[in-house]
């Protein structure tokens, strides 16, 4: 494949890295040196996570976890634009300012579609396997030249946006990758047959609503718990759709999981653990309260939780 996802990776972790020179020689920060280590690490870990052996990314992620538990890691000062500054570069650029932002969607559903299967020679142009995350890459990319073109910035001006950002959501930059890796660890560690096991002891297992229940509802708490619907759906597919749904009442497979994978987000509405989805919108719109985000978002959880139950049971009949 000419673009695979290791190349968006590379891509990211080689932002990361400058980002941290800059924190470095942030003599503002009174954690400069600490904190430089901990984005330095975390670039490092994204530019070559497909060379560095697996015991010594482990030391690394444990580096960094030292670090945030030993309290080094602050923001720094980046030298933003005054508000005058800011309203006037609205003013100039006015809805032009959405461009960017627009063309990361538009972009990615145009690779994800129309570069499936699509070949030069005997390469495919975007990895199959990951096309819509190679697609994302690419979009983001394009908008970001994009936002520099319409700006008349220099490139060094997204690597000093992008540490901002990146320090503004912090430690839980890293909880997407951490936590992606939890599913098949609770799998690997027989967590499915602990809940299967107690699962059988709390619910009648003979009644379909009430295993529906439990799997939709667990789903959505395993959810919580882990911040990722795709942690929770190995454990809860394995301790309660596949011995249950599926092999005792005949469920569709299919229907499952999609339904099954709803409700687990509804878990990720309700949860900080999904940072980002609730802590990163909170540190980019510079709330004062990070968890106000959340708030707002429960009452639509717990109503579309509510209709998946419904919509799987139904379906389930």
């Amino acid at each position: 494949m000419l673009l695979s996802i290791e190349a968006v990776y590379i891509f990211l972790g080689i932002i990361v890295v400058l980002g941290s020179l800059f924190t470095f020689a942030d003599r503002k920060n009174p954690r400069r040196l600490t904190s430089g280590l901990f984005y330095f690490l975390y670039g490092t870990s994204l530019l070559l996570g497909s060379v560095i052996p697996p015991f010594y990314m482990g030391l690394l992620v444990l580096v960094m976890v030292a670090i945030v538990g030993a309290g080094g890691l602050k923001p720094g000062s980046y030298g933003e634009a005054t508000p005058e500054e800011k309203m006037q570069n609205r003013n100039r650029l006015k809805n032009l300012l959405f461009i960017p932002a627009l063309l990361i969607p538009v972009i990615t559903v145009i690779g994800t579609t129309g570069f499936k299967g699509v070949k030069i020679g005997d390469l495919f142009i975007f990895d199959q396997k990951n096309i819509t995350l190679v697609s994302l890459g690419v979009a983001t990319l394009i908008a970001l030249l994009a936002g520099l073109w319409m700006t008349k910035s220099a490139p060094v001006v997204a690597v000093k946006e992008s540490r901002r950002l990146l320090e503004a959501i912090g430690w839980a930059s890293l909880l997407p990758q951490m936590l992606a890796t939890l599913g098949t660890i609770f799998t690997s560690a027989g967590v499915g047959t602990v809940v299967s096991d107690l699962v059988g002891k709390i619910i009648p297992t003979h009644s379909l609503f009430w295993v529906v229940f439990a799997y939709c509802i667990g789903m959505a708490l395993f959810t919580m718990v882990m911040g990722n619907a795709f942690a929770a759906f190995p454990v809860m597919t394995a301790g309660i759709a596949v011995p249950l749904l599926i092999k005792q009442f005949g469920v569709d497979a299919n229907h499952l999981a999609a339904i099954g994978m709803f409700a687990g987000y509804c878990g990720t509405l309700m949860t900080p653990m999904a940072a980002n989805f609730n802590i990163v919108p909170a540190a980019l719109l510079d709330l004062k309260d990070k968890n106000h985000v959340i708030r707002v978002q429960v009452p639509t959880a717990l109503i579309i939780l509510a209709f998946n139950i419904v919509l799987m049971y139904v379906l389930s009949l």
